[in-house]
């Protein structure tokens, strides 16, 4: 194994440390075990998206009578897979607003490439091919492909990589604790962020602009659940400037926050819908976007100047992982996944609340099985982003699985979990947030 390690460039890790990674490799439910045997609690369903636990045996079943029947054929030339058509027809069945299509990739990242290469086509059909610019929050994550990583708003993502920045633009975090806000109402936040981002508009010049794209709850920025008013706020926007709207569900989809898509919860209308992680829990890769009617006929419409639709993947539609993806939409609307988070989120809600006002708990916050503590580091003696990687420490020493993103510590489990078991994950946290705050503190260089 060692060898092996050696051998594999690492994503989103510090490459410079000679650190060996915590190789996982055996799950079942909520769980996972190591290559030394030992359990761990998935707090965060391997990367917010094992949506139906491990080693879920229908899942495993459909794979392997895909494999058999049919273990790959593609979706170019008017040609296609019985299961692709299939699964787009479920979808399109289950959008929580109508949509015209739905175009099939390999994960978030190339939904969000895709979703914003339809936005500009979109224009470019209707004799606007001006319209290039795409805005996107400071905080927000879309993956970390050409576009979607330049429309990501986290530093790290850029940093060397030469990624487009001249046609995206950044839009302030809704974020309450947002510097420039502190002090303000919610209502009074909202006024704020809506004109910056009316000002960011006329700023760019409204003609250049083709699209906003937003996840409904903010994750890897840090679990931001933007304040009461600001989308609908926002939408008004959009549409006085025919700026399309994409919705990055790539997190929030099939469950997450209690429905089965946050579209709902939020009351979004987006023209684009970007989904994966919970479309196939994650047993396999593949991505979803869902296309609005206006926008498949403006895509259609462009594909006749040119005489085809130059967008798409090898993997596009590919059966078995749509096959998967069908047998798990099964088994949400049998179990009714989005009906259990509902019964159980107050668990966590309820079990997270308990550190507000605590030391170093700078705020809490949560949507259905979506969870966040932010940490003050320096209330303890620490360097910023230091609390937070102390805390995923102490985590694992008590079997727990969490991420952080700077000091903040996110939950997003298994839509399965039950009751008892986020007691169980909490009181793992709880001991783990003592071990590290009242422990001695680190001295303070002079």
């Amino acid at each position: 194994m060692p060898e092996a390690i050696s051998h594999m460039l690492e994503p989103h890790s510090a490459l410079y440390l000679d650190t060996r990674p915590h190789v996982i490799t055996e799950g079942s439910g909520i769980e996972v075990r190591d290559e030394d045997g030992q359990s761990f609690v998935d707090g965060v369903a391997g990367l917010w998206s094992v949506t139906l636990g491990y080693s879920e045996p229908r899942l495993v079943e459909a794979a392997t009578r895909q494999m058999n029947k049919l273990p790959f054929y593609g979706s170019f030339n008017h040609r296609t897979n019985d299961v692709a058509l299939a699964l787009a027809a479920d979808l399109v069945d289950i959008a929580p607003i109508p949509m015209g299509k739905v175009f099939f990739g390999n994960s978030g990242s190339d939904a969000n490439d895709s979703a914003i290469k339809f936005a500009r086509y979109y224009h470019w059909s209707q004799g606007r091919p001006e319209r290039r610019k795409i805005i996107s929050h400071s905080c927000g994550y879309h993956g970390t492909t050409l576009a979607a990583g330049s429309a990501t708003g986290l530093p790290h993502i850029h940093h060397g990589f030469g990624l487009d920045t001249g046609d995206f633009l950044s839009a302030h975090c809704p974020n309450p604790l947002h510097p420039s806000s502190r002090g303000m109402s919610e209502s009074e936040q909202v006024d704020w962020l809506m004109e910056d981002f009316e000002n960011l508009i006329e700023e760019a010049g409204p003609e250049t602009v083709a699209a906003f794209i937003s996840e409904p709850v903010l994750g890897a920025g840090g679990l931001i659940i933007p304040p009461a008013g600001y989308f609908a706020r926002l939408q008004e926007i959009l549409a006085r400037h025919d700026i399309l709207f994409i919705a990055d569900e790539v997190i929030t989809g099939y469950g997450r926050t209690g429905s089965m898509f946050a579209t709902t919860e939020f009351g979004l209308a987006p023209d684009i819908i970007t989904t994966a992680k919970g479309l196939s829990s994650s047993y396999l890769p593949i991505s979803a976007t869902f296309v609005g009617e206006r926008v498949s006929a403006a895509l259609a419409e462009g594909s006749k100047q040119i005489g085809t639709f130059g967008h798409g993947f090898t993997y596009s539609g590919h059966p078995v992982p749509a096959a998967v993806a069908r047998e798990t939409l099964a088994i949400v609307r049998e179990r009714d996944i989005p009906g259990h988070v509902r019964d159980v989120a107050p668990r966590l809600a309820r079990g997270l609340d308990k550190f507000r006002g605590s030391e170093a708990v700078r705020d809490v916050r949560g949507h259905g099985l979506l969870g966040g503590v932010e940490f003050d580091a320096a209330a303890v003696g620490r360097e910023p982003g230091q609390l937070g990687q102390a805390v995923l420490r102490a985590a694992k020493e008590r079997g727990l699985l969490l991420r952080a993103m700077g000091d903040t510590v996110v939950f997003a489990p298994p839509l399965i979990i039950t009751g008892e078991q986020i007691d169980d994950l909490m009181e793992r946290f709880t001991a783990a947030y003592h071990d590290v705050v009242d422990s001695p503190r680190p001295q303070q260089a002079a």
